[in-house]
Parts: structure tokens; sequence; C-alpha cells
């Protein structure tokens, strides 16, 4: 007999492939020197938290000696602080929230698993588009469902909604979306976005109950060139996004997050009343203490923006020197250029040889890409110029002798 679960041994097999190039980075590190690795791999910012953050820690540390200062709350946090975040969140999302429609949770991570918890029944499915976080299929799972993945457009990674509509079914339950995209960067349109509602609205009224719309969004704040960032919130009844502190405020480590209702949604009493129990019984229990602090002080902040978008420059200039292929990023820190040969693990496997971390697109369910994450030093990215171009110029002369032969 197993020590394991089956279902927990076969995950293991599968396990991230982001975790796993990063932990081979640690290793090329500990061989040549941090400074001679260029690790793209983990979607980890560099940048410092804003000045508010350390300002909040202060103010909290003043009352740290409190009795109860560390102590429970309500398990969906701290009720001051959901109708800040309410007040926030109105601006952001273009819909007027009470503290009513926001519950505070350890991370986007545990606001998500709170959620499928609380509407998947064993055998629903979850679609969302390829590529796609990886971890969303261990989610989903945990609850008893089935991810199932629905291709983007090619060109763009825009949502097709017609595959969509091909896959929806009478056991789709939800319609899980990422914009700004991780690991491709793209962000869905305002038109794409309505029409996703009421191709929902319509599926919703056919199968008689409703499919859920749950967005993604912790890199909401990143968009460039002017790009807009739609909310589902107005568009949709059945509207939830869930976003948190990591990226933002890089934070994380801190495990803060949130998920907020459409406000116009018939039964949100229930489901808030549901994710209230999900957030306590999957053993969060509440936010941590200090980071709802942190919240607190930081709300409106941001790390540098202009950074990201100086490094977006860079990587775009090393990757066309080189003559790699790729869209390029309309937010995120991602970029997924095509695989030089079309094998996106042989040719990850390239870089390293180069001391380059990428990690495969095939583990993002999308083969012949890989992504690049590059919330690290504009250094670094320049640096690895040399490993960019000798590892795609290599391939490109072994397809080349390969031809001749």
């Amino acid at each position: 007999m197993s020590v394991l679960a089956k279902n927990v041994a076969a995950d293991l097999a599968n396990a991230s492939w982001v975790r796993r190039m990063f932990e081979a980075g640690i290793q090329l590190k500990a061989k040549y020197g941090p400074e001679n690795v260029y690790d793209f791999s983990l979607g980890n910012p560099d940048l410092p938290a804003p000045p508010t953050v350390q300002q909040g820690l202060r103010d909290f540390a003043e009352h740290a000696g409190e009795p109860f200062a560390f102590g429970y709350m309500p398990n969906g946090g701290f009720p001051w602080l959901r109708e800040k975040l309410a007040v926030q969140l109105s601006g952001e999302q273009g819909v007027k929230l009470g503290a009513e429609d926001v519950i505070l949770t350890c991370g986007a991570a545990g606001g998500l698993n709170a959620f499928l918890r609380a509407v998947l029944e064993p055998g629903e499915k979850v679609l969302t588009f390829a590529p796609y976080f990886v971890e969303y299929g261990f989610y989903v799972s945990n609850h008893g469902g089935t991810l199932e993945a629905v291709p983007s457009k090619p060109q763009d990674f825009a949502p097709d909604l017609a595959a969509l509509e091909r896959a929806i079914d009478e056991k789709t339950r939800v319609v899980l979306i990422n914009s700004p995209h991780n690991p491709t960067g793209a962000i869905y349109s305002r038109a794409d976005l309505t029409a996703l509602a009421a191709l929902l609205e319509n599926k919703s009224q056919q199968y008689g109950g409703p499919i859920w719309l749950v967005a993604d969004e912790p890199y909401r704040f990143l968009a460039y060139d002017g790009a807009e960032v739609p909310s589902v919130l107005p568009l949709y009844p059945y509207a939830v996004a869930v976003s948190s502190l990591s990226k933002n405020l890089s934070l994380p480590g801190e495990r803060v997050g949130y998920v907020v209702l459409a406000p116009q949604m018939p039964e949100k009493g229930e489901l808030m009343a549901a994710l209230t129990f999900t957030n306590r019984i999957l053993g969060f229990v509440n936010p941590p203490v200090v980071g709802q602090h942190i919240m607190a002080a930081a709300l409106g902040s941001a790390v540098e923006r202009e950074v990201y978008a100086a490094r977006r420059t860079a990587m775009a200039e090393v990757l066309s020197e080189a003559g790699y292929e790729f869209f390029m990023p309309r937010g995120a820190f991602y970029f997924f250029p095509k695989a030089p040969g079309g094998d996106d693990v042989a040719f990850v496997g390239r870089l390293m040889e180069e001391r380059v971390l990428a990690v495969p697109g095939s583990g993002f369910g999308w083969p012949g890409h890989f992504r690049l994450a590059f919330c690290v030093d504009e250094k670094v990215i320049r640096d690895a110029a040399p490993g960019f171009a000798k590892a795609a110029q290599a391939v490109r002369e072994g397809k080349d002798e390969g031809a001749k032969a």
C-alpha cells in the first residue's frame, strides 16, 4: 500500500515546471555563482515593497504588545479593512462595492480554493484558456472538479470564444480567466469580455443554473502603453474577481488576497456566507493579521511600474536581436516566445547550458513556446543576451545540418 493518495502521487510526477526550473537554478547558482546564472523561471518580484508597507509595519509594531494584537478575527478578515478595501476596489473595478461584497483570504490561491470549494460538485468542470497557470488544475482537483483547457487564439492569445462555446456543457460550472495573463502577458479586451459575459448568460439559461465567471487578476496593476484592463464585475451577475498583494506590493510570501463579488449578484449573501465558511474549513481560518495591517496601510500603492516597463523593452530587444518570434506582452511581467526548433522542453534544456533559466510552454499546456519572467534586474536581462543568441543559433545550425544530411 502506498503511503500517498494515488492522485497526489500522480500530481507529484507532473509537478510544476516553474518550481523544477527554479530549483535547478539554485543548483546552477551554487556551482557558477548567482551573478553568472540568468534566472527567468519564477514570477517572484524583486522590486522592494513601497514605503507604505514599511510604514504600516512600523505602525502595527507599536501595538504588537497589546492583548489580542495577533488574535483571531472573523473568518473573512477584519470588518474595518473589508470596508476600506471595498472603497478602493470600487474605483478599480468600476462598480459600487461594500464590505458585504469583499472577503479577505490567504492570497489569491487561497481565495480561488475557497471559491471552488463553495461552488463545485464532484465531477463538474472548470474551463480555462490555454496556456494557463498550471496550479489551476490542482486547485480544481482539490475539490473534485476537472479542469479543461480551451485553446486561445495563437496570434495574440486572445480568448477563443467559439472554442469555449463548444466546450461548455451541462457539467460546466466555472469559467476561469486570467488577465493580464500569465504566461503570455495578454490582456483581454472589453469587447471579448462583453461577448464572454453574453455567452455565459445564454449558456446559464440553457442549462438551468449559473455558470460562474472568475477573473484571477493579480497583475491588474501592470499594463503597458496605456492598455485598459476591463473589469468583469459590471458585465455579468455571476462574476467574481480574485486578487492579492503578491505582485503590486511585492509581497508574495505574506499571503494576503481577496475575493470580490459582483454587487448585482442575486445570491450574493449566500455565496459570501459559503466563502466565509470554506475560508475556515480549508484550514486558512483567517488571513494573516500582519498582512491585513500592511494592506490597510498600502491600499492604492504599488511598486514602480516604470521599472517593469524598462525591463520589458530590454527583454524585447534581447529576443529580437537573437531572432526569436514573440508576442509583445501588454501586461504582467512575462514573455512567451516560440521555442526555436519547436521542442520547448529540449530548447529550455539548451538554454540551461548557457545558464539561462526559462520554463517550457508544456508546463502551461502550450508546447512549442517557453516562458520568461522579467521580474529581475535589467542587467540580468542584458547579460543573458549572449546565451539567448547562442542557444537559438545552435538549434538553427543543428536543423540546417540535419536538412543537409
